[in-house]
């Protein structure tokens, strides 16, 4: 089913964040942007393996609020770390980015 007021949301935070970061921002750029955020050091390049964590940082916390993870704390580095509480539901692809987009929605929404 097609949601006009979810896809007028999405392309109103899409608009946002194209016209502060200067280039459009697809789903995959917000989550890493969400984890550089929610890792709270200050923006320096990222290695390959450090960009995999950001991304997962990002749907922890994003997934948090409906009961998936909780977070257990920071390591030394001040890296966060998360255990999921719950298992996610079977979703296809299309129900797994509407999920991501929006607890995404939510997020910048609480911000």
């Amino acid at each position: 089913m097609f949601d006009l007021v979810f896809e007028k949301r999405w392309r109103e935070l899409a608009a946002k964040m194209e016209t502060r970061f200067g280039m459009p921002v697809d789903l995959n750029g917000l989550l890493f942007l969400i984890g550089v955020q929610e890792l709270g050091q200050h923006a320096r390049d990222f290695k390959k393996d450090e960009k995999v964590n950001l991304m997962h940082i990002a749907i922890s916390v994003l997934l948090t609020p409906y009961g998936y993870y909780k977070e257990l704390g920071r390591d030394a580095d001040g890296w966060p770390h998360f255990e999921r509480v719950k298992d996610l539901p079977v979703l296809n692809a299309k129900e797994q980015e509407r999920l991501m987009k929006e607890a995404i929605l939510q997020y910048f929404e609480g911000h």
